[in-house]
This record gives structure tokens, C-alpha cells and sequence, in this order.
């Protein structure tokens, strides 16, 4: 086990090489930067840069306004007309654009191992603080979320196994499917609509985790107004992640119970509870228990993101919209590093589950 895990260690390397040189790389060849945002407050105007220039002959020459200077001078940023080019050089310097790019991807690739991942180019903190900030939001949310999950999906797969084929396992299927139909974000939307001050009722509050007084609240009262905050976010994740953790653990059960062990052991005499979850439920859970931490960590870095903007939850997600909106490339490429090397580690500690639930697997004696 030792040599498996270290040799899956050493494949997170260039996997995470990998991810973030094709991401680099595909950012260079994006237009709206933070070179062109800054051009673009320069001159005054908050239109996108990509409305000041006329392509010609392959080459982005600028159009400038009539009375400054010669309108045939070729810029290799969209929108800097007007402006002094040793003006446009001093901004690719303040933000690292002087250099090729490939020094600046080692450069980055050399901070990130230290973890060092540089400060947000307009929040003036650094991206480890906003992420550090952030994240309270994002852990409730996916904690919360995948707990929820589980405790609904799990027994109800194991109910609609011992009923397959029954009135209930049509229509709790039927319910199952609409539900996974139903996106997110539109289901997330009908819940305002519906019960935080929308066309009806007022229930639950609309935006936030806490209420204004909520250090000035008791203990008990805190921990009511938190949940009470994030019962609508939370029923919103559930109804669209629900629908494949329920029929998987339905398929799962029913595959363990057509076994020759469950029959022997029925022959033996044994109760039908005694069967289940003494023989059939560690079997069958062994793919839904191993899964829990990659199910973790895509509730809390993919499911979050149109929650946290729905609900105003300033979340990682939320954080990582804004600056991919704002082309914040250190909070982005900080962020979808360590997003990247938890994905990873988790992918591994998946593995490592089965190895918990069942002695028997063994991923030392498999062929690499």
C-alpha cells in the first residue's frame, strides 16, 4: 500500500502541471485583462476594450480619436489609443506583463510549490487571506450539503431495493427524476419566489449566513438563525444532487441482494434485518462510502457557485466568479491550484476508502 500511495502521489505532479500549463495558456489568448481594464479606466471609459479596435490585415490597429496623434499606430492592446506608450508599459510592468510568458508561468509554477500565490490585482490582500476568508462560507455549504445528501439518498435507496417494482418505487422514482431535471439555479429561484419574500411568503431570509444581531444572540438562538439562514441554499443543492447517490444506492443493494450468500443465508434461517444490515449493507456500501470525500469536495467547489451568487453567500465560489469576471489571474490560478491539489489528494483518499470498507481490496498487488 505504501508503494501505491507514493506512486500516486508522484502522478499528482504532472497531472497538476499539466492542468494549470493548459489554463495558462488558454488565458494569453483571452481578451480583457487587467492591462486592458486598467487601459480602459485610463481612458475613462468602462466599455469593453474589445469596442475600440478594427481588425485589419490580421494585425489590431487602433482607431484614435481624431487630434491625437497618428490613428495607424499598431497596438497590441485593444483600447490604448491615445495613451503614451511608456504609460502602457508601466501597467504590464505593475502587473507582470513586461516578461514572456513563459517566464511568468515558471515564475508562477516556482511561488505556487511554496505556496505562495501572490496578492489579488484589485483587492489590494493577498489570495491566500481571501481564500481563508472565504471559506467558512463555502465548508457550510458543502459539509451541510453532503451530509443532507447522504441521509436522505441512503435510506431512501435502500427503501425503494427492498420495494423494487412497488407502488413506492415508481413514484418515489418518477419524483427522483423530475427532481434531477429541475437545474439548480432555477429550483434555487423558485424557493425566493416562493418563501423569502417573494410573491407569497416571507419565511427565510434572502441573503447571508447570519442575521445583523447575531453576536449579540444566545448560544441556542445563534445556532438557529445559522440554520435558519441556510435552510433555502441547502434545499436548493439537495434537489439536484440527490437523484444519483438514490439510484445508486438502490442498484447497489439490489445487485448484493441477488447474491448466493444472501440466499444461503436465508436458508440458514437468518432474520431479513439481520440479512441486510449484517451481511448486504458493508457490501453494498462500499462504492457510496468510499465516493463520500470526492462527493464532498465537488459540493464545496462545484455546487456552491450559482448558490452563493442566488443567495449573496460570499463564498469560494462567489470569489472565484468575480475573478474570473475581473481577470484576477492570481486569485484564479491560486484558487484553481488548490482546488486542483485537493481534487487530487482526494481522488487518493477515495481509493484509500475502499481499503477501509474492505480489507480484501488490495491496489498494491494491482499492475501499474
Amino acid at each position: 500500500m505504501t508503494a501505491y500511495i507514493f506512486r500516486r502521489l508522484l502522478l499528482i505532479i504532472p497531472t497538476l502541471f499539466g492542468i494549470l500549463l493548459i489554463n495558462f495558456a488558454v488565458i494569453q489568448v483571452v481578451p480583457g485583462g487587467p492591462v486592458e481594464q486598467m487601459i480602459a479606466q485610463l481612458q475613462g471609459d468602462a466599455i469593453s476594450a474589445t469596442d475600440r479596435f478594427t481588425s485589419s490585415g490580421g494585425e489590431l490597429r487602433e482607431s484614435k480619436p481624431s487630434g491625437v496623434g497618428d490613428s495607424s499606430v499598431t497596438s497590441k492592446y485593444r483600447g490604448a489609443r491615445g495613451l503614451d506608450p511608456d504609460i502602457v508599459k508601466e501597467i504590464e510592468r505593475m502587473y507582470g506583463f513586461d516578461k514572456p510568458a513563459y517566464v511568468r508561468f515558471f515564475g508562477m509554477i516556482q511561488n505556487y510549490l511554496a505556496f505562495d500565490f501572490g496578492e489579488s490585482l484589485f483587492r489590494d490582500r493577498s489570495v491566500v487571506e481571501l481564500v481563508i476568508d472565504k471559506m467558512p462560507v463555502s465548508i457550510s455549504l458543502g459539509i451541510w450539503s453532503t451530509l443532507a445528501v447522504y441521509l436522505v439518498c441512503i435510506p431512501l435507496g435502500i427503501r425503494k431495493a427492498l420495494k423494487h417494482g412497488s407502488r413506492f418505487d415508481v413514484w418515489s422514482s418518477t419524483l427522483v427524476i423530475l427532481g434531477n431535471a429541475i437545474p439548480t439555479f432555477l429550483f434555487a429561484i423558485l424557493l425566493i419566489i416562493l418563501f423569502a419574500g417573494g410573491e407569497f411568503f416571507a419565511w427565510f431570509p434572502l441573503r447571508g449566513l447570519f442575521s445583523d444581531n447575531f453576536s449579540e444572540l444566545p448560544w441556542y438562538e445563534q445556532i438557529l438563525d445559522y440554520f435558519w439562514h441556510l435552510a433555502l441554499p441547502l434545499l436548493a443543492t439537495l434537489i439536484g444532487g440527490f437523484a444519483t447517490l438514490t439510484m445508486l444506492t438502490k442498484n447497489s443493494f439490489l445487485d448484493e441482494i441477488s447474491r448466493q450468500y444472501v440466499i444461503t443465508a436465508r436458508a440458514k434461517g437468518l432474520t431479513e434485518g439481520r440479512i441486510l444490515y449484517g451481511h448486504v449493507f458493508r457490501n453494498a456500501m462500499l462504492i457510496i462510502i468510499a465516493g463520500f470525500p470526492a462527493a464532498f469536495l465537488g459540493m464545496f467547489f462545484g455546487g456552491s457557485l450559482l448558490i452563493e451568487i442566488i443567495f449573496s453567500l460570499d463564498g469560494l465560489g462567489l470569489l472565484g466568479f468575480e475573478a474570473t469576471i475581473q481577470r484576477d489571474y492570481p486569485v484564479m490560478f491560486g484558487t484553481l491550484y488548490v482546488f486542483t491539489l485537493l481534487g487530487l489528494v482526494m481522488g487518493l483518499i477515495s481509493d484509500l476508502m475502499y481499503t477501509v470498507v474492505d480489507p480484501r481490496i488490495d491496489f498494491e498487488s494491482r499492475e501499474t
